[in-house]
């Protein structure tokens, strides 16, 4: 069952496929984008190092130069994923029923492991992170190119869109208001890295009501129900034109 707290936030699985899928248009939309990638993205992608080993970057500005931030909960980072370093508690909490209900990658770690490979080997529109508090490892985000994954064919997507996922590591840590005000920095924290994305998108589940109500008491708006391949889930909008306002 979902959990019972509004601040868990622990519901957020990624669009996998993609297939046209109706959609409650937002009425200050644009046409949706198709996912073809800038012609200098090759140029954007790869680089090498000293040592000759090719250094990927992502397509979001560098996530993991963004630094720490202050939170009325403490200091909060984003920390780019090290299949080595943190696969063991990216698989436990996903193994844990709340947890599991929603993002499915359930299993051993070879479950978890291949979700991650498939962003980290991947053209870098999609970045997994480990959230640390004041240090502590205890969420697991993915901030992605929302204007170039399947889920712009499902809503009318605007370039440089950025989505998050999230999810809650333990369960002492919810109900505690984390997921709110870990939702409202990290959605700054993208406003302010990333001066070209006007919206950062989310859609979790809609049966995850706590889910969507962390997103709305973290300044997001709820902009259309949208029909994913996996889920009906609740297109969820934080505008940087209404960031002072909610």
């Amino acid at each position: 069952m979902p959990p019972t707290d509004a601040d868990a936030a622990t519901g957020h699985a990624p669009t996998t496929a993609a297939g046209p899928q109706p959609a409650k248009a937002d009425t200050d939309g644009e046409d949706t984008l198709d996912l073809r990638l800038p012609d200098d993205f090759g140029a954007l992608f790869a680089e090498v190092t000293e040592t000759g080993t090719a250094a990927r970057a992502d397509l979001l500005g560098g996530v993991g130069d963004w630094g720490a931030t202050a939170t009325p909960v403490g200091a909060f980072q984003l920390l780019p994923v090290r299949v080595e370093r943190d696969l063991p508690v990216i698989s436990r909490w996903m193994n844990d029923p709340t947890v599991a209900e929603f993002w499915q990658l359930a299993g051993d770690q070879g479950v978890t492991e291949a979700h991650l490979l498939a962003q980290l080997d991947g053209d870098g529109r999609s970045v997994p992170c480990i959230g640390l508090l004041e240090g502590r490892p205890m969420s697991y985000w993915e901030i992605y190119r929302a204007d170039l994954d399947p889920l712009a064919r499902h809503y009318p997507a605007r370039p440089h869109d950025t989505g998050v996922h999230l999810l809650i590591g333990s369960v002492a840590d919810r109900g505690r208001g984390l997921g709110r005000a870990l939702l409202r920095a990290v959605a700054d924290l993208v406003l302010d890295r990333r001066l070209t994305c006007a919206r950062v998108v989310a859609e979790p589940d809609l049966r995850n009501a706590p889910s969507v109500a962390a997103f709305l008491s973290a300044g997001f708006r709820f902009a259309a129900e949208v029909d994913l391949p996996a889920k009906r889930a609740a297109l969820m909008i934080r505008d940087r034109s209404l960031r002072e306002v909610l």
